[in-house]
Formats: C-alpha cells, sequence, structure tokens
C-alpha cells in the first residue's frame, strides 16, 4: 500500500493508515484500493471505494489502480445489493471543487444504494439524514459479504 504525497490531513489517507478495528469505518482492503463507508451517509449502506495512494482524477490512477476501483464497485453493488436489496444506484465520482468533491485531491467512488420512496430528499431540503441503521451494524453487515466476494 503505498500513498502519494499527501498533506497529512487527508481523511481518506488517515482512514487507510488507522489501525483494523471492530470500530472501523473500513469494509473491505484490497491490493490498491479499499471499501470504507461514508461517515455522512445518504442512505445506509453508502460507500465509497478508495484508492490507497493519494490522486486527485482518474488520469492519476496506475491501470491496476483503475482496474481495481472498477473490481471493487463491482463488489461493492454486489455486497449492497445482497445486504440492502435496493431497488437502484447512485454511483458517482466527482472531480473538483465545481463538481461538488469533498475532498479535493483524493478520488473516492460514491456507491449509494436506492428504494423507490426513500427519504434522500430529506438531506437537500430539510438539512437532515434519516438512517435507521447505525454505522457500526452496516460494517457488520457488509464484512462477511465483501470477504466471500473477494475469495471467489
Amino acid at each position: 500500500m503505498t500513498r502519494g504525497d499527501s498533506t497529512g490531513g487527508c481523511i481518506f489517507c488517515l482512514a487507510a493508515d488507522a489501525p483494523a478495528s471492530s470500530d472501523s469505518l473500513i469494509v473491505f482492503k484490497a491490493s490498491t484500493c479499499y471499501v470504507i463507508l461514508n461517515l455522512y451517509p445518504y442512505n445506509n449502506g453508502h460507500l465509497m471505494v478508495v484508492p490507497y495512494r493519494h490522486a486527485a482524477t482518474l488520469g492519476d490512477l496506475s491501470n491496476a489502480e483503475l482496474g481495481e476501483v472498477g473490481l471493487l464497485t463491482q463488489r461493492a453493488e454486489a455486497a449492497l445489493t445482497e445486504a440492502y436489496r435496493p431497488h437502484g444506484f447512485n454511483v458517482g465520482i466527482n472531480l473538483g471543487k465545481a463538481a461538488g468533491a469533498g475532498v479535493l485531491e483524493h478520488l473516492h467512488v460514491h456507491v449509494v444504494p436506492r428504494w423507490n420512496g426513500d427519504t434522500n430528499f430529506t438531506t437537500v431540503v430539510g438539512d437532515m439524514r434519516v438512517l435507521p441503521e447505525n454505522l457500526g451494524d452496516s460494517a457488520a453487515r457488509l464484512r462477511p459479504i465483501f470477504a466471500r466476494l473477494n475469495s471467489r
């Protein structure tokens, strides 16, 4: 796991370097990327696929990193489908401030499960989140699924 130049304060670099624990939001670690629950999720199971290396754009990624981002995004979709049975997904990358990136210098892919009639609009109009499951329970639900998907 190599890291690029970071300011030392990057939340994704810090999360990847933190010791493994049951209260970690990381649900799966691969060779060049990891999968983590969003600390401020739009819905239950809101995951992010993050390269270990501090890279700002898709063009900054190596072929191996780009391939693993795609593979883990695919596995995130499969794991969330099994765990939550959503009706659909929002999958996206916000590159740059104008695109809404919260962390400008460390690319990450959002994988957000969606349900018909979910309360996602509340985030926009009410400045609040509605999540019936806490993040620790989400992590415990998703970790064994990722482990099984990776063993295939």
